[in-house]
């Protein structure tokens, strides 16, 4: 405790050699917990043992790898090794403060939202980087898969069924995700629509390949795709319209503004960081529950939210002229936390 004390003083992190010993014992430790779940026998992830035996093998022999005696921990052993190296050693303990769940239901939801998101092909994509771009640059593509990876899998945990199969819900928000990709460009407020080019620009001129810079310059809108997709389901509406109307009321109320600069905040304290995740789900939840009330209309994107709007005009501009206030001014935690509590008022007008 003491040497980690001086260390987190000096600003100084850990050695590669005690990193590596870190990695092995967190991997062990996935291992063990997803031995004992039921999480290896989800018959989705038998996909796992693909990636494990050579691909003559499992072309020839597919019955023989399908029932393997070491089935179970082959799959333990393959969604460990890529929940650690994708997220780091101190991934599961993270997620699990956030969300209280267990090991076995965070990599449930790691499997769902890799897949969901094809970052498994993406990834792929940046390790083909080698020796191409700088070390740096290639771990800033990294970290944006990352990113989006570790706020998905809280958002899994929360609103997914993850309990009744991996293999509908993975092909229910695959389609989904697609389909808001699409729709993206054309239901885009310009600002976020010029940051989206700026980055995929920065990225070009670092000799990332173009459609690879625009993916990853994308990731960050794409993390909405899941909220217009549950938007999509309870509103029983086509993906379109959702993605339409959330963006429409996303532009209107400056939310993406709200979000970018609270997750800038620094907050170093535990509970500094649940308040804050806290905060952000609540305006995710409010924005659906927008969306969702606003398609019921039958009415759909700019529309909708012009015709929601129209009864209660008054309270909508003054709550939305003090989110903007709060965003333009030194934003803090209580700031974000009044703006999520105001985003929640909208919803009960």
């Amino acid at each position: 405790d003491a040497d980690i004390a001086e260390r987190r003083a000096k600003k100084m992190g850990l050695t590669r050699p005690e990193l590596a010993v870190m990695f092995a014992y967190a991997k062990l430790t996935l291992f063990g917990d997803l031995l004992s779940s039921g999480v290896p026998d989800d018959p989705y992830l038998a996909r796992e043992l693909g990636r494990y035996f050579p691909k003559p093998l499992t072309e020839r022999f597919p019955e023989a790898v399908q029932g393997h005696r070491l089935r179970r921990e082959i799959i333990a052993t393959m969604l460990s090794n890529s929940i650690i190296n994708r997220g780091g050693p101190s991934f599961v303990a993270r997620i699990a403060d956030e969300t209280g769940a267990e090991a076995a239901e965070i990599a449930a939801a790691f499997a769902a939202v890799r897949d969901s998101y094809r970052m498994t092909d993406l990834n792929g994509e940046i390790d083909a980087l080698d020796a191409r771009v700088s070390g740096k640059v290639q771990l800033s593509l990294y970290a944006a898969v990352q990113a989006l990876l570790l706020d998905r899998i809280i958002w899994f945990l929360r609103n997914a069924p993850l309990k009744k199969g991996l293999a509908g819900i993975v092909s229910h928000y695959r389609a989904g995700i697609e389909a808001t990709e699409k729709k993206l460009d054309a239901v885009l407020a310009a600002d976020a629509r010029e940051s989206f080019e700026s980055r995929a620009a920065e990225l070009v001129s670092e000799h990332v390949p173009d459609a690879l810079a625009r993916r990853i310059a994308r990731l960050p809108l794409l993390a909405a795709a899941t909220d217009v997709i549950l938007i999509a389901d309870q509103a029983k509406s086509p993906v379109e319209s959702a993605a339409e109307t959330y963006f429409a009321v996303r532009e209107f109320l400056r939310l993406d503004s709200v979000v970018k600069v609270a997750r800038e905040i620094d907050v170093p304290d535990r509970f500094d960081r649940l308040a804050l995740d806290r905060a952000l789900d609540q305006i995710a939840a409010s924005e659906r529950r927008l969306a969702a009330t606003m398609l019921a209309s039958g009415k759909k994107g700019k529309e909708a939210l012009a015709a929601w709007i129209e009864p209660r005009r008054g309270e909508v501009e003054r709550i939305r002229a003090r989110i903007q206030e709060i965003t333009g001014s030194n934003f803090t935690l209580s700031k974000l936390t009044v703006a999520a509590s105001l985003v929640g008022d909208l919803v009960e007008n």
